[in-house]
Order: C-alpha cells, then sequence, then structure tokens
C-alpha cells in the first residue's frame, strides 16, 4: 500500500511524537491515544497508519526489500554469498537521514521483553522471506541457514549500534557485519 504525501508525513509526525513519548515516560506507560492527541490526529488516524503502538517502533519498510535483493543475485551463487550480495545491493535503499530514528527505535526496544520478540519475529520473516527465493528444498534450507547467520550478524550490529554514539551510518554498520559472516574478498 503506498501512503499518499499527507498520509505519509503524518505517519512520520506520529512515530516522532510517540518516540519523543516513549523516551520521556517509557513504552509500556504511553497510550496510543496519547501519541494520537500529542501528533493532533484522532486515535483512528494513528489505527489506520499504524495497526498497533509497537507497528511503530517495529515496522520496517527495508524487510521486504531484502527478500527482494536476495532473490535478484545470481542464483548460482553459494547461499550465504547470495544473501551477502542482496543485502549489500539492499543498502543502497537507506536513507542516512533515517539513522538517528533507527537508532531511537532500536534503544526504546531493547529491554521490553515484547518488542525484542517483535524484532526477533520480524528477523525470522525476513529469513523465511529469503528461504522463500530457493526453487527447492535443499536450497531452500542453505538459504535458510545462511541468512539466520547473516541476519544474526546484523542484528548483533544494529544493537551495538544504537547502543553507542557513533559517525557510523547504519549502512556502514550492517556492511561491517555481512563482511564478517562473508569476508570482502569472497564477495561478488
Amino acid at each position: 500500500m503506498t501512503l499518499s504525501a499527507r498520509s505519509a508525513a503524518t505517519k512520520a509526525r506520529l512515530q516522532a511524537v510517540a518516540l519523543d513519548l516513549f523516551e520521556q515516560r517509557g513504552f509500556d506507560d504511553v497510550t496510543v491515544e496519547q501519541i494520537a492527541a500529542a501528533a493532533g490526529v484522532s486515535h483512528m488516524t494513528f489505527f489506520r497508519l499504524y495497526g498497533s503502538k509497537e507497528a511503530v517502533l517495529l515496522e520496517d519498510p527495508f524487510d521486504p526489500l531484502i527478500a527482494q535483493a536476495v532473490a535478484a543475485q545470481d542464483p548460482a551463487l553459494p547461499a550465504v554469498e547470495r544473501i551477502a550480495a542482496g543485502l549489500l545491493s539492499a543498502l543502497e535503499h537507506l536513507d542516512t537521514a533515517d539513522d538517528a530514528t533507527v537508532r531511537r527505535r532500536i534503544r526504546i526496544a531493547v529491554g521490553n521483553p515484547r518488542l525484542e520478540a517483535g524484532m526477533a519475529g520480524n528477523t525470522r520473516a525476513t529469513q523465511d522471506a529469503i528461504r522463500a527465493t530457493g526453487t527447492n528444498d535443499h536450497e531452500r534450507r542453505e538459504l535458510r541457514i545462511a541468512a539466520a547467520a547473516c541476519l544474526g550478524a546484523i542484528t548483533i550490529a544494529l544493537l551495538e549500534w544504537a547502543s553507542e554514539v557513533s559517525p557510523e551510518t547504519l549502512a556502514d554498520a550492517v556492511a561491517a557485519a555481512i563482511h564478517v559472516v562473508v569476508p570482502a574478498r569472497a564477495q561478488p
């Protein structure tokens, strides 16, 4: 679903307000009604743009691009190299202007069991989407294992990146994690 410019602006405003409130009061002590009121919209508008309060932190438009980027890679490559190449190519879609917001979202989510479970669920969904790009059971198994390795490395890198005050960009942190799993010389 593509949002109109007005809806996208409202969604961004809701997220900015929600992040401020979560940082001030804690995630569990903020209601959807408080977020909507602070953003100057109804709670129904909130739910039209975000399915839940958790979605403000967990919704990631980058995740669907990952499986597409992996599927676009040479199927003759070993699974881990194909995934690494796809992930690196998908990084082109990241906007460094979003880095501060992503960092805030991760910082708020860490330590909240429900949100951490949601993050793990997102990672699993991305892993499953990558797995689905395989054409047979053997290939899907290899893709699942390789995806777990790459996404696990990225998760650790993101958690460290979010906890630090560093000039490193999100894309740099993700690329560095991928290069640990598949060293640059082995990548296509």
